[in-house]
């Protein structure tokens, strides 16, 4: 695969900057496809984190591309950025850009078990998840498959647990983005929970990562939401990593999910609705190098907010004025945050 040599000229050109993790091997026929994560900047649990992931689902290149294309940009700048430099000096950063490389190389949305790895961990919704778009477990020729009850989870998920338990839950605070496409007209930040609409632990946190955010971005064209606004699912990867961290007591994940919107992209070029490929992810060239540098924007502030959350979290005075916001804005029907 050509992402596979991209990956290593990239790990060529960062030298000891940038570090290389094989996480697993997935097996396609005779192929054995790795999944590797990357890392650069300070290790030190006392710094915060920040990671980046693509390619949970096979059929979304777009996703992978993205947080590639990214890697690739900080990659290039660490031969003449002092700025990046000082930077990583106070950040640890880390990228997943293939969780699932076998869904990539077949062209699916699940892996090549046929298991969709974000409905894949042990988190249930009970009833309240719609029928097979939230999980099924009847079969993987259907799609959203969640897999055998009581199995134990698929490599790649687990592979991705495991790496971001080790390489951010050890921080006291971190933040993550998971890079999807093919959800509506419009981007949509998500933040959990999937699996029920409850409000997760740290509202407050969530909403003044939004305020800065619309502060410095103001003509941003992002939702910024709670995924459960929209559908609940069953065996959300993120809502474990979320939990996991929180029963550690000693470290706070954000965790978001950038959802591209990729039926504008459809609606542009109809033709699309004709390829599996081209209902995820933008077909035509410059579309998709507009795509890329929209997002890769987003990204950037992501890190640059990871870097200086002790200036924005909110302290424990402040908790409560943004939470009655965030319920304002996100849970109570009816009712608009000023």
């Amino acid at each position: 695969m050509a992402e596979f040599k991209l990956l290593q000229r990239l790990l060529d050109e960062g030298g000891p900057d940038l570090q290389c993790q094989h996480l697993c091997d997935v097996q396609i026929g005779d192929q054995r496809l790795p999944v590797q994560a990357f890392c650069m900047g300070n290790p030190d649990p006392m710094v915060p984190a920040v990671g980046f992931f693509g390619g949970v689902h096979g059929l979304e290149r777009i996703g992978a591309e993205l947080v590639t294309a990214f890697l690739a940009s900080l990659v290039s700048r660490l031969r003449w950025d002092s700025s990046l430099h000082q930077m990583l000096n106070t950040l640890r950063v880390v990228f997943i850009p293939m969780v699932n490389p076998g869904g990539l190389a077949l062209g699916t949305r699940a892996n090549p078990r046929g298991i969709d790895l974000m409905r894949n961990a042990p988190v249930d919704a009970g009833s309240a998840a719609p029928p097979l778009l939230g999980g099924q477990r009847l079969s993987a020729k259907l799609p959203w498959y969640r897999g055998e009850l009581g199995a134990p989870m698929e490599m790649e998920s687990q592979a991705l647990v495991d790496f971001v338990a080790r390489e951010m839950l050890g921080h006291a605070h971190s933040i993550s983005v998971d890079c999807h496409s093919g959800f509506g007209l419009a981007d949509r930040i998500w933040f959990p929970y999937a699996h029920t609409a409850k409000p997760i632990a740290h509202l407050a946190e969530m909403h003044a990562l939004c305020q800065i955010l619309d502060q410095t971005h103001a003509q941003h064209r992002y939702v910024f939401e709670p995924q459960s606004r929209q559908y609940l699912t069953h065996g959300d990867l993120w809502d474990y990593l979320y939990q996991l961290a929180n029963a550690r007591g000693n470290c706070m994940l954000l965790p978001l999910t950038l959802e591209m919107g990729s039926w504008v992209w459809v609606k542009k070029n109809p033709r699309q609705l004709f390829s599996r490929q081209g209902i995820f992810n933008p077909l035509i060239e410059h579309r998709q190098q507009r795509v890329l540098r929209r997002h890769m924007a987003w990204l950037d502030f992501v890190m640059r907010a990871a870097a200086g959350m002790p200036r924005w979290l909110p302290t424990q005075m402040q908790r409560g004025w943004h939470e009655e916001r965030a319920l304002n804005r996100w849970y109570r029907q009816g009712v608009l945050a000023p």
